[in-house]
């Protein structure tokens, strides 16, 4: 079972910590305030009231067999680079933590952290990209310069198969999975859905109104993608 150390319990350090408990990972969490502590305590594998500065009472807590630890102090910077520092200095093999802007993003990654979030920067970004492609339902940053996003089925999409469509020639991108509402009859005669899920999907396999493509690729043929889409409104 994949292990994670969350320290910062404030709202996104208790949203990251709650999402991997709910995917059945193996959660530490971590905050210095005891009532932060308490509210999560009954809901991740172990919950810890610790000063994370204190490198010494940091050894102490038997996190350094985790996977990945997470830094997820909001406004208090300083304590979040030497919180980052120590883990570097604990060998945890992942660190990722929370900037408030690109100049403490330099400065975490300078003392360790291998992957710093932006919170509001990334934010106003997710949100622009659903302004120009409102198509896009869900935007997944892989890696830098690649994504996976789910979209509506385009009008020119449906009805052909995905040998026709060729994604990969046609904008350098892959379909990786198909969903698709099934409309059922319950017993009080109402109609219900049911989603189901194609994640191997055939060259043979046709696209239909209302299924959600499932892409993956570089940003800029997900872009290109996009605007093709509008060029043919």
């Amino acid at each position: 079972m994949a292990q994670f150390a969350v320290i910062g319990l404030g709202a996104f350090g208790r949203k990251v910590a709650l999402t991997l408990a709910g995917k059945g990972a193996d959660v530490i969490a971590i905050d210095k305030n005891k009532d932060s502590v308490e509210e999560i305590k009954d809901q991740v594998s172990a919950a810890i009231v610790l000063d994370s500065t204190d490198e010494e009472a940091m050894k102490a807590a038997e996190i350094l067999d985790v996977d990945a630890a997470v830094v997820a102090l909001g406004d208090n910077q300083e304590e979040a680079i030497l919180i980052t520092a120590i883990l570097k200095k604990l060998g945890i093999s992942r660190i990722y933590a929370r900037a408030i802007n690109q100049l403490y993003a330099h400065v975490l990654k300078s003392v360790g952290a291998d992957t710093v979030i932006v919170i509001e920067e990334q934010m106003g970004e997710d949100l622009a990209k659903r302004l120009l492609s409102p198509e896009i339902y869900q935007h997944v940053v892989l890696t830098t310069g690649h994504s996976l996003v789910e979209i509506e089925a385009r009008p020119d999409f449906i009805g052909k198969s995905l040998r026709e469509l060729d994604f990969r020639k046609n904008y350098g991108l892959n379909i990786i999975a198909i969903q698709r509402r099934i409309p059922k009859v319950n017993d009080d005669g109402k109609i219900t859905y049911t989603v189901e899920v194609n994640d191997v999907p055939g060259p043979d396999d046709r696209i239909g109104k209302g299924d959600i493509i499932v892409v993956v690729g570089a940003d800029e043929n997900l872009e290109r993608m996009s605007i093709s889409a509008k060029e043919k409104k």
